[in-house]
C-alpha cells in the first residue's frame, strides 16, 4: 500500500490539475449537473484509475469488454467508481459485458439483436438495477462507421422501451461529425 501511495502523490500531481482544467471548462459551458465527464481509462493501469479516482473522478470509459472486465473486477473496491462502455459491441459479446461489476452505462446500442442480447444478459449477471443504455446512430451514414441509421432509430429505441425490461433508454449518441458540421455552420 505504500508503494501505492508514493506512485499515488505523483500521479495525483499529473492528474489532479487536468481534472481541475477540464472540469473549469465544463463550468464555463455549462452547469456541471448537466455535463458528465467520462475519464477514458483505455490502455491506462489501474493506478492511473486509482489516481483519478482519489481526484474526484468517479466515472470511466472503456472501450474493450475484456479491458473492462478486467478492470472492473480488479477495482470493486473503489465503492462509488462507475463505468461506461464506449466501445463497438456485438451480441456474442454481451454476457461477458453483463457482467462487468459497477456496470452503469453502455453507450453504444446500434440494434435489437445487441439490445436484446443485452437485456438477457443483465436479467442474469446485473445488479437487479436497471441498466441504462444509450442509442449510437451513424447519423453521417459513413460505412466505416458503427450505429444504426437515423431512419431506424425511432424503432431500436421502441424496441428497448417496449421489449427490454433491463434496460433503461436514456439517450440517443451519434458520431462527432454531425457535431462538428454544427459548429462549422455558426
Amino acid at each position: 500500500m505504500k508503494r501505492f501511495l508514493s506512485r499515488s502523490n505523483s500521479l495525483m500531481s499529473f492528474i489532479q490539475p487536468n481534472l481541475t482544467l477540464i472540469r473549469d471548462q465544463i463550468a464555463k459551458v455549462k452547469s456541471e449537473k448537466l455535463v458528465r465527464l467520462v475519464a477514458v481509462s483505455k490502455t491506462k493501469p489501474h493506478s492511473y484509475i486509482e489516481a483519478a479516482y482519489e481526484a474526484g473522478q468517479h466515472v470511466f470509459g472503456e472501450n474493450y469488454i475484456n479491458e473492462l472486465h478486467e478492470k472492473s473486477h480488479a477495482l470493486e473496491h473503489l465503492t462509488d467508481i462507475k463505468w461506461h462502455f464506449i466501445g463497438n459491441l456485438q451480441k456474442k459479446n454481451c454476457p461477458k459485458l453483463t457482467q462487468c461489476k459497477n456496470l452503469a452505462v453502455v453507450e453504444t446500442v446500434d440494434s435489437e439483436k445487441v439490445a436484446k442480447a443485452l437485456n438477457n444478459g443483465w436479467k442474469k449477471n446485473g445488479n437487479g438495477e436497471l441498466l441504462s443504455v444509450f442509442v449510437q446512430i451513424n447519423t453521417s451514414r459513413e460505412e466505416q462507421k458503427a450505429g444504426c441509421m437515423p431512419e431506424e432509430t425511432t424503432n431500436l429505441a421502441d424496441f428497448i422501451n417496449s421489449d427490454c425490461d433491463a434496460l433503461a433508454l436514456k439517450r440517443c449518441n451519434d458520431h462527432w461529425s454531425f457535431w462538428l458540421r454544427l459548429e462549422q455552420r455558426d
